[in-house]
């Protein structure tokens, strides 16, 4: 599967972005889908994923109750809304597909990623 992945750009404290990651190829029913973002001098860190299937989804801790994963079956697109944005959460944020339809933690268990896309949050 391909990925893009867009939707980043500058926004202050406090404000709302929506990612948005098209595929083409293999469908969500078999994929499990993540997002990641990597800071600068930081290492690329999980941040919300979905099952392939029933589309359960999980967060991490410095996100949950801001940021909501989902998706659009019809147009293959997984997004990410991202509401009350601190400055901790600029990053590249990056969208990838993992190898079975389970949720994944770990960057090893996925084998498509898209090119990133960059978030700025100001203070």
């Amino acid at each position: 599967v391909q990925l893009q992945a867009f939707g980043g750009g500058l926004v202050q404290t406090g404000g709302s972005l929506r990612l948005s990651c098209a595929a083409s190829g293999r469908t969500f029913s078999s994929s499990g889908m993540g997002w990641f973002r990597q800071a600068p001098g930081k290492e690329r860190e999980f941040v919300a994923a979905m099952t392939g299937g029933s589309g359960r989804a999980n967060y991490a801790d410095s996100v949950k109750g801001r940021f909501t994963i989902s998706r659009d079956i019809a147009k293959n697109t997984v997004y990410l809304q991202m509401n009350s944005l601190k400055p901790e959460d600029t990053a590249v944020y990056y969208c990838a597909a993992s190898y079975d339809s389970d949720i994944y933690y770990y960057t090893g268990e996925y084998w498509s990623w898209g090119q990133g896309t960059l978030v700025t949050v100001s203070s």
